[in-house]
């Protein structure tokens, strides 16, 4: 995964977070990005839950993919949460979620933000993918597995 292995950091790989909603997965994500990449919790969250409100980024399968434009910051970020137990996301399928990979970029990063979207979801479409990612226990084991480079 060429431009996710750009913007994912380790260290926010959040595995078995608990939470009981959408908005709880949203605001926990963005407390991880203020304290690990300095952006504003409040600009995270905003950004990401009124992304939500114009349609669900529930792909299916268990699977979402929140993301949304930032003023102000330079260079796109990601994130991966596994939740403990999953949430309702308004999917297509209908199935609640609980794997959620976040993508913020800067405001005017158009194409960069549709090609992150579109790589994400290649990945995150193979059942080999989500079945490791449900049952791997260790962060660092996930977040090699997201950054990987196959076809």
């Amino acid at each position: 995964m060429k431009l996710l292995s750009q913007i994912l950091i380790p260290q926010n790989v959040m595995l078995d977070v608990a939470v009981t909603s959408k908005k709880r997965a949203l605001e926990q994500v963005a407390l991880m990005f203020e304290n690990n990449q300095g952006i504003e919790r409040a600009n995270v969250f905003d950004s990401l839950f009124s992304r939500e409100r114009l349609g669900s980024t529930g792909l299916g399968s268990g699977v979402a993919i929140p993301h949304g434009r930032i003023k102000n910051i330079v260079k796109p970020s990601a994130a991966f949460v596994r939740l403990a137990q999953p949430v309702s996301f308004d999917a297509p399928d209908g199935k609640p979620v609980d794997l959620l990979l976040v993508i913020v970029v800067p405001e005017e990063a158009t194409q960069q933000h549709l090609d992150i979207l579109a790589e994400v979801a290649t990945k995150l479409s193979e059942p080999s993918v989500l079945g490791a990612l449900r049952t791997l226990e260790d962060p660092k084991a996930v977040y090699d597995l997201l950054v990987e480079d196959n076809p």
